[in-house]
């Protein structure tokens, strides 16, 4: 068995936060810009710096967290190792052999990690702007995290999405909520219902948890799952920060999320509410509003909501984005359409087709 990791948090009587920040998937809904050589979370889609790098800046104080545990694949790995920084020079790397989606890749971390040890998981491709707001939101779940609550950040729904997941809260607990049901992405009028009801979030994939009360949940509820994870790990190679688990045990793992594996199962989820702007990044459209919120230096407004970076000229158009990396490109006239130009590659669509980006015939060899 290889040995557990040691974390500490440097604020007394804090909680040993630790950031594990999963890195996986391409982003195909960001074709072309994001591809399987450089996926959505090492791109500056949003402000000056990546999703990834900005991942790694909300848990650097390390009065609050300890270093990351960062779980990715070898399509990424490059790419996480060139965009650490200084500050990030305690990470720990697992490299998974094959993607087999979230229940499995936290489990990797959590066989790695001493049972107390709370876990804060972490997308790297999410876009968070009130960095205090999270810390506040990240303690309020530590502390649930704490009495064996499997605990869900429910993002403030502003709008009626359809695209995801909902939590319904329940009663009190702690520092949160129980959640007393989860739904799976609504049509547009009971999306609508949601919102006007008050008692629905969105389920947004940022969890905490204990890591031994993960495993024990894992093995309560997926014992095939978890017996492969923990051969796998048991059977893994150290390399300096990387570890490598074992490739013919991980390959036994069937792929589940952590929302069907574990939270929808448990009868300890709990969620705490999450109000700090946060979206997915999950197509052109999110990335034409979060740039409008956060423009970088080569970003472009005006007063109609249009909105440019790289050679354009925008003349009577409305709520319209243009990105070039090469080409001038200029538009006249129109209203709510995206136009992406990478190399070789050109994406134009409507505000309303953004959704069907990654259903391009060839989007993830090209």
């Amino acid at each position: 068995m290889q040995c557990r990791l040691s974390f500490q948090a440097q604020g007394s009587n804090a909680s040993v936060i630790v950031p594990v920040i999963l890195c996986g998937g391409i982003g195909t809904r960001l074709w072309p810009r994001s591809r399987a050589a450089k996926a959505k979370p090492f791109l500056p889609l949003v402000g000056e710096t990546t999703l990834f790098e900005a991942t790694l800046r909300r848990c650097r104080d390390r009065e609050n967290f300890a270093a990351p545990v960062i779980v990715t694949g070898d399509a990424h790995l490059a790419n996480v190792e060139a965009q650490l920084g200084t500050e990030d020079r305690e990470a720990q790397i697992i490299i998974e052999p094959e993607g087999k989606n979230t229940a499995a890749a936290i489990a990797l971390a959590a066989a790695r990690l001493p049972g107390d040890a709370i876990m804060l998981i972490c997308p790297s491709d999410h876009y968070i702007p009130d960095e205090s707001a999270f810390l506040e939101t990240a303690r309020a779940a530590a502390a649930l995290a704490e009495d064996r609550w499997l605990v869900a950040f429910g993002i403030e729904a502003r709008t009626p999405e359809t695209g995801f997941g909902y939590l319904r809260q329940g009663e009190p607990v702690g520092s949160g909520h129980r959640i007393a049901s989860f739904v799976e992405k609504p049509d547009r009028e009971t999306a609508e219902r949601f919102l006007q009801s008050g008692e629905y979030s969105w389920n947004g994939g940022i969890f905490a948890f204990r890591a031994d009360q993960y495993l024990d949940e894992l093995q309560r509820f997926r014992p095939a799952l978890h017996a492969a994870v923990m051969r796998s790990v048991a059977g893994g190679a150290s390399d300096g920060r990387r570890f490598h688990p074992d490739a013919a045990a991980f390959a036994e793992i069937e792929s589940e999320s952590v929302d069907y594996a574990i939270m929808e199962n448990t009868d300890r989820a709990a969620m705490v509410s999450a109000a700090f702007g946060w979206s997915d990044i999950g197509n052109w459209d999110a990335v034409h509003a979060a740039r409008q919120q956060l423009p970088c230096s080569a970003d472009r407004a005006d007063a109609q909501g249009n909105l440019a970076r790289g050679a354009a000229e925008i003349v009577d158009c409305r709520n319209i984005m243009i990105d070039s990396d090469g080409p001038r490109v200029s538009a006249i006239g129109l209203k709510d359409l995206v136009i992406i130009v990478d190399g070789d590659e050109i994406l134009v669509t409507t505000k309303d087709g953004v959704q069907e980006v990654g259903k391009l015939s060839g989007v993830t060899e090209r």
